[in-house]
């Protein structure tokens, strides 16, 4: 092994003890068994069935009621554990700046009647076009993104959306968050390039600029292909060459509508690209192009003037899609303006890296069994959930260090190339050099329990599920509900 070889797993193992003292650290109550919790899940033979289970392995040596009481009742630092994980080293995009992805991931609870916060949760049947919701807790996540085809990122944030949130007014409050965290931690700088956030169709990206602004982020979100977006407002010469008898200037431009091309123009930029994955790939790009708010929805509750958000719209046309399927075009916004093709290029390439993050929710939920436990409150699934978010960065950290204990039927993998759950077959063998501070557990007894033949005479309490918050549709609606 050459020696920047042997450099580098000597960072990454002091990178990784660093972080274990730390997550130590972060724990407040029950500090002890959430430590050897979190080592159990990750020196387990396959995946987690159960927390229970996690119980018999030697790694964790306390019992199954110690398990239950860490869950129930034990306290986490969550805002020093946000900071712990922004100021680990962060994967960065090729052209060397932050790209972070936020989705959500359900856990769906459809019999838990005494579980609180519920509500209906979007999933795809197992039917052609079959859309079903279901009761669960949504997790609004946020992870930083590697260049290129992976399935590993960092998650850096996680937010568990109650009945009465506004989806994308959280969103931005976890975002900034986030950033304001990566920043403190040293891994963004003043002159680095803006941070780029990048989120799917189920938000708005316009307006999840506008509650962004101010900060070094770049927002890149899809657009549904059924949109209507405004040119840039003209200038009054051009307005007085267009129209010589003169009138009241215009707010907005001319439309532009996705679904007729008649409407698009010539484009500001254009960029094209061959792929294995997708063949030629063609994008078109027209700048300072923004949509026509309106006092409705999301927009109820502005007071003055709707703003204008200008940013650049891309249209991604593809050859052919790896699985086959028909490549209908992609639709994408930015908040930056002024692109060339080469910048067109690494926005949808940078889009496109948003999926990796499907990969993380896959292996977390089938690997890691984030989803696996039958919690009864929320507050117990949120310890869960970040006991989770620190078992992927240790593997993430212990990327450097772990051998391919591949099974005899599996390829050979490059040390670089190695996935997060073949990572975690060899943790067990780096975790006896890496530093341990849970405490030896204490000798005692189990409780009396309930007695035998006695029944409980406090049922728990149902809830019903769904949102408590109904935003008004007109501004007739919004007058007619204020005090």
């Amino acid at each position: 092994m050459s020696v920047p070889q042997l450099d580098a797993r000597r960072e990454a193992f002091v990178e990784a003890s660093r972080f274990r003292s730390d997550l130590y650290a972060c724990l407040t109550a029950h500090r002890d068994e959430l430590f050897e919790l979190t080592d159990a899940m990750l020196c387990a033979d396959g995946p987690v069935r159960t927390p229970v289970d996690l119980t018999l392995l030697a790694e964790h040596r306390r019992g199954h009621g110690a398990l239950h009481a860490a869950l129930n009742h034990g306290r986490i630092d969550v805002d020093r554990l946000r900071r712990t994980l922004a100021a680990v080293p962060q994967p960065k995009a090729a052209d060397n700046r932050l790209v972070l992805a936020v989705d959500v991931s359900n856990w769906l609870r459809p019999d838990a009647e005494c579980s609180a916060d519920r509500l209906f949760c979007h999933t795809f049947g197992r039917g052609r076009d079959q859309h079903l919701m279901i009761p669960g807790w949504p997790y609004s996540f946020v992870a930083a993104l590697e260049s290129g085809r992976t399935s590993w990122c960092q998650l850096l944030d996680v937010v568990r959306l109650g009945p009465a949130d506004d989806v994308a007014e959280v969103t931005a409050v976890q975002v900034r968050r986030v950033v304001g965290d990566l920043i403190a931690g040293g891994r963004w700088r003043e002159g680095d390039l803006d941070i780029l956030v990048v989120f799917d169709a189920g938000y708005d990206a316009p307006r999840m600029a506008y509650l962004l602004d101010g900060l070094p982020v770049e927002v890149l979100g899809r657009m549904r292909s059924d949109r209507v977006m405004r040119r840039p407002t003209p200038t009054q010469l051009e307005y007085s060459q267009a129209y010589p008898r003169g009138g009241r200037p215009p707010k907005h431009g001319k439309e532009l509508r996705f679904a007729k091309p008649e409407t698009w123009g010539e484009p500001d930029a254009a960029a094209v690209q061959v792929s294995d994955r997708y063949g030629t790939a063609r994008a078109t790009a027209w700048d300072r192009i923004h949509p026509r708010l309106t006092t409705r929805s999301a927009w109820i509750d502005h007071e003055d003037e709707l703003p204008i958000i200008e940013g650049t719209l891309i249209r991604l046309q593809v050859d052919h899609l790896p699985g086959g399927g028909d490549p209908l075009p992609l639709w994408l916004w930015s908040s930056a303006t002024g692109m060339a093709g080469a910048d067109v290029d690494l926005r949808w390439q940078a889009f496109l890296r948003r999926f990796d993050l499907e990969h993380t929710f896959r292996m977390i939920k089938q690997t890691l069994g984030w989803t696996r436990p039958k919690l009864r409150t929320a507050a117990a699934a949120d310890r869960w959930t970040w006991l989770i978010i620190v078992a992927h960065t240790q593997l993430r950290l212990a990327r450097p260090l772990a051998e391919d204990a591949r099974r005899p039927w599996e390829r050979p993998m490059e040390p670089n190339r190695l996935t997060p759950a073949r990572v975690r077959r060899g943790f067990r063998n780096l975790r006896p050099a890496m530093p341990c501070p849970a405490r030896a557990p204490k000798p005692s007894r189990p409780g009396p329990g309930r007695p035998l033949g006695s029944k409980n005479q406090q049922p728990a309490t149902r809830y019903d599920v769904g949102k408590t918050v109904r935003r008004p549709e007109s501004i007739i609606e919004r007058d007619r509900i204020r005090p």
